[in-house]
């Protein structure tokens, strides 16, 4: 082989390597686009991802919000339903304590009067049962009944061995509710302690 084919073959073998290497240096700077083409997808996947999170996030708290609206709104539509004749009640009770106090002072021994008794007895029954259909209950404690300080005001105290202590001796004026809810409490009088008791 001539020096000049030598030469040539060097040459053409100087030519590869050149070409191989360009190749592969065109190859690991595809790759390293590459790469850093999918680390940027990947970080605006991560962002998209916690975005679309957030917005759920946003979306389950308002939904719970509406919620918790709707709620107390219809909660509040119950309670004007229930107690918008509170005030009303209220101006109300005089009116049966007065008949109430009428039918107590009324001498039922004088025949002249009993035909008027029976109309305020009858005025009064009547009333009470218009109370109670639009619900306004009478709360009328027994003698021997404990006190409650939910429904009763204790006005005096009386020491009294017969009753056990803190029992009603006396109701002065009856107590009423509307729907559950007290709108005025029953004045009473309870039994105190004996002083024998507190010492013992």
């Amino acid at each position: 082989m001539s020096n000049e084919q030598q030469d040539v073959q060097v040459e053409d073998v100087n030519e590869q390597n050149e070409a191989e290497v360009e190749a592969q240096a065109s190859e690991a700077s595809e790759q390293a686009s590459d790469n850093s083409q999918v680390q940027e997808l990947e970080a605006q996947l991560a962002a998209a991802q916690a975005k679309i999170q957030e917005q759920q996030d946003s979306v389950v708290r308002a939904k719970a919000e509406v919620e918790n609206v709707r709620r107390r709104a219809a909660q509040d539509v119950e309670k004007a339903h229930k107690f918008a004749l509170e005030k009303f009640s209220n101006e109300l009770l005089p009116v049966a304590d007065n008949l109430e106090r009428a039918l107590q002072a009324a001498d039922k021994e004088n025949e002249a009067l009993v035909p008027m008794i029976e109309g305020v007895e009858l005025t009064l029954k009547s009333f009470d049962a218009t109370l109670a259909k639009f619900g306004v209950e009478v709360v009328a404690p027994q003698q021997g009944e404990a006190l409650n300080p939910e429904l009763h005001q204790a006005m005096s105290m009386i020491p009294n061995p017969d009753v056990a202590p803190n029992a009603i001796i006396d109701c002065l004026q009856k107590g009423y509710t509307l729907n559950g809810r007290l709108l005025r409490p029953a004045m009473v009088i309870v039994s105190a302690a004996s002083s024998v008791d507190t010492q013992a």
